[in-house]
């Protein structure tokens, strides 16, 4: 217990500490709001926007979660589809990574010329952003699966459905939980760029007018609202981890080294 509270106290000090800096900093040399507001006006600020910011980062969120579930179902079914047919692994996966290096504010207007201007790219956009980490991590622990166990139901008769489901698949869920992490977190991200392309509501929407308007206060609550739905995203995920995969000592992190 000890162990635990104290890798938690150590981060939670440590941005305490920079939060407290930060605002002796503007108190001692009189920084204006428009360079570099306090810790303490943006929080006054972030109340009086409350309704506003709730609205807004609710609008984000359920985009999130709309991206993060496509992604998350085409990941997974691509992974074990590329485990099962090698073939299509070695001819698709070049494209796959080229689509991973293309920049998002590149591809987004290209996306809205093809699909307009509703929800449709902004899903795809959020798709190609959370499917890789899955597809890849889940992929990665899907060959990862114990031989000596492999070997034994392949003796007894086992079909190549039943190998995958009764141990593939069990032994690749500490690595697909490493790829949703990374998933839950790029998605907000994802998200914004997805409404600085375009969009009538949520956070990036938000961040755009006012920034445009050089509200640098409010500019700086958006990101404390990105921040902290990212965080939240992460540790939901963790959470679900924890839940699932019961068999992994506590601590003991997943996925590819």
């Amino acid at each position: 217990m000890d162990s635990k509270i104290g890798r938690w106290l150590l981060p939670v000090a440590t941005l305490i500490g920079a939060i407290v800096l930060w605002q002796l900093c503007v108190d001692l040399w009189h920084i204006k709001p428009y360079k570099l507001p306090s810790p303490l006006h943006i929080g006054e600020r972030m109340w009086e926007q409350r309704d506003r910011l709730l609205a807004q980062s609710g609008s984000t969120l359920r985009l999130a979660l709309k991206g993060i579930g496509l992604g998350i179902a085409l990941g997974v079914l691509s992974a074990i589809v590329f485990h099962l047919i090698p073939v299509v692994r070695a001819a698709l996966s070049p494209i796959i990574i080229i689509t991973q290096n293309i920049p998002l504010i590149a591809l987004g207007p290209l996306l809205i010329i093809w699909l307009g201007f509703g929800i449709a790219p902004k899903l795809v956009l959020l798709a190609l952003v959370c499917y890789f980490p899955i597809a890849w991590s889940m992929l990665t622990g899907l060959g990862q699966a114990d031989a000596n166990l492999r070997e034994y139901l392949a003796m007894i008769g086992a079909s190549r459905l039943t190998v995958l489901r009764r141990l593939e698949l069990p032994a690749s869920l500490p690595y697909f939980f490493s790829g949703l992490k990374i998933t839950a977190t790029y998605s907000i991200t994802a998200a914004i760029v997805a409404e600085w392309l375009g969009a009538s509501e949520g956070i990036g929407y938000y961040l755009v007018l006012k920034s445009k308007g050089y509200d640098t206060t409010s500019v700086f609550g958006a990101i404390v609202c990105i921040v902290g739905m990212a965080l939240a995203f992460y540790g939901i995920a963790a959470l679900l981890e924890r839940l699932v995969v019961r068999w992994r000592p506590a601590g003991r992190e997943g996925g590819a080294r």
